[in-house]
């Protein structure tokens, strides 16, 4: 792994950054806006060069507040970081790009020419992957809901079609037999034991409950091509778990003339936002500190992140992605593929059994592919006291199903401290958005502006390509969702509009 690190750094250094200047240019940039108690973000040199650009406030002027700038390329470096590890055990092994991370077909683009799959999670990513010319054998369906016309779209390609329930599989025979086809299907299994309990899941045929679903499969027109699961988390014993059971089925099902080829273990790549494992601890030391009452909040009224404080002592758990954690995405990998079950590693069962490991990651090979950009619209005090900073965006606009992004932003002042100009006064205050609404915080923690903020200012959100963009936006209130700028960074920074948004 040491290899891919230091392959990730020559590349850096090949855009023009040597890491003296890299640093500088960081500190630099980080010195407009910290956290109470910072978390600083990693920042791609691409990013670097686009915060600093003269054009960025024009590519704001141009095409609105907020704004998505995204480098599709940085993908193939997160890819072939799993791949090498693959291919150090001499394992067949195959990425899917999870495309509900990210709308934009600037990925999907990247995917054809860097040669890995894409998962699709609706009928309208499924269509869109085919017009940009996406081979059937490189997708993958794996909807939640799947209407006829998707299980149509698939049959009439060819597409491999995650079964997720009986109901669903009933579905796809029914539709089979019509068309006259034999259906590509990878049975999504579910209710895994790891540790002597079951798995919690909503999705999947139970690994138990559902032990005869093979006998049932041989007389349907369908095809059982592969195992799929996905689990919550991001745990590697429990894919361990998964995936021991997972090689069990392949066997039974290859045993009554299923052709499976593989087992797809879903997503759930581990990632990390930032680099200083410290600055981790210290902000949910600090907080719990707050909650109790020991020290000023980080935090607009105190809100918990998730904890909150029953009989003098803090409780629950972050309602948050954890936004530094270690291992993560390579080595996470290895640590799955070189766990030993019954004296043998679980790569080396793969190999054995003749059968692909694919993955269906989107945040983890999406770092460092992304960032949102948004304008400054006012600054107010509240009732409290409180500074309000106005963004020309909406929650929804940067955030996941967690409560918070907690990374620090960037400030991208519209007018450059220099010394013909006041430098503004010191202050502090919570980002907000546009809905109308009391809970409409862009960012929930504290944020120090030490040379001030003003309206025209720029705030841009690192690393925001895996959900962040996408996951929730919204059109409440009929604001036009962000646009989407696919960057081109050699040898100066260039944009122009993702097909999405043409």
């Amino acid at each position: 792994m040491d290899v891919i690190f230091e392959r990730s750094s020559v590349g850096q250094e090949r855009e023009g950054f040597s890491m003296e200047h890299e640093a500088v240019a960081t500190r630099s940039l980080r010195v407009g806006c910290r956290g109470a108690l910072p978390l600083d973000a990693r920042i791609e040199p691409w990013m670097k060069r686009c915060l600093s650009s003269e054009h960025l406030f024009d590519w704001v002027e141009t095409y609105g507040s907020p704004l998505n700038l995204l480098r599709p390329r940085t993908m193939r470096r997160n890819v072939e970081e799993l791949n090498a590890v693959a291919r150090e055990r001499e394992l067949d092994f195959r990425v899917f790009f999870a495309r509900k991370a990210n709308k934009c077909l600037g990925l999907v683009d990247e995917a054809i020419e860097s040669n890995f799959g894409v998962d699709t999670a609706s009928e309208n990513e499924l269509r869109q992957c085919l017009r940009r010319g996406v081979p059937a054998k490189d997708l993958i369906s794996t909807a939640a809901i799947k209407s006829d016309s998707l299980i149509d779209l698939c049959l009439e390609h060819q597409i491999c079609i995650a079964v997720d329930n009986d109901d669903e599989l009933q579905v796809v025979v029914n539709r089979a037999n019509e068309v006259g086809c034999l259906a590509r299907i990878a049975l999504r299994l579910g209710g895994f034991w790891h540790d002597g309990a079951k798995l919690p899941t909503r999705f999947g045929f139970d690994v138990d409950r559902d032990r005869d679903l093979p006998q049932r499969l041989t007389s349907l027109p369908v095809r059982v091509e592969g195992i799929h699961f996905h689990l919550d988390g991001y745990l590697a014993e429990q894919r361990v778990s998964a995936l021991a059971e997972a090689m069990k089925w392949v066997e039974r099902l290859r045993a009554i003339g299923e052709p499976v080829s593989f087992i797809d273990m879903g997503g759930g790549f581990p990632m990390s936002y930032l680099d200083e494992p410290r600055q981790w601890a210290a902000f949910w030391e600090e907080h719990r500190r707050a909650l109790l009452g020991e020290r000023a909040s980080l935090t607009y009224r105190g809100h918990g992140l998730g904890l909150s404080v029953e009989r003098g002592r803090v409780v629950g758990e972050p309602k948050m992605y954890p936004f530094f954690q270690r291992p993560v995405r390579g080595d996470w990998l290895v640590g799955v593929l070189d766990t030993l079950i019954d004296g043998k590693k679980i790569a080396e069962r793969l190999v054995k059994l003749n059968v692909q490991l694919r993955c269906e990651p989107g945040r983890s090979i999406l770092d460092g592919c992304g960032m949102t950009i948004a304008r400054v619209e006012f600054r107010k005090q509240n009732a409290e006291g409180d500074w309000l900073i106005g963004l020309s965006m909406n929650r929804t606009q940067c955030r996941t199903s967690s409560d918070d992004f907690l990374v620090d932003p960037i400030l991208v002042p519209k007018w450059q401290p220099s010394k013909d100009r006041q430098r503004a006064p010191a202050m502090s205050g919570y980002l907000v958005g546009a809905y109308c609404t009391e809970s409409e915080f862009v960012s929930l923690r504290k944020l120090n502006f030490p040379n001030g903020i003003q309206r025209g200012d720029l705030v841009a959100f690192p690393n925001t390509a895996g959900y962040f963009m996408h996951f929730l936006e919204s059109r409440s209130h009929q604001f036009p969702l962000a646009k989407n700028l696919i960057v081109d960074s050699h040898p100066v920074p260039s944009v122009c509009l993702d097909v999405i948004d043409e």
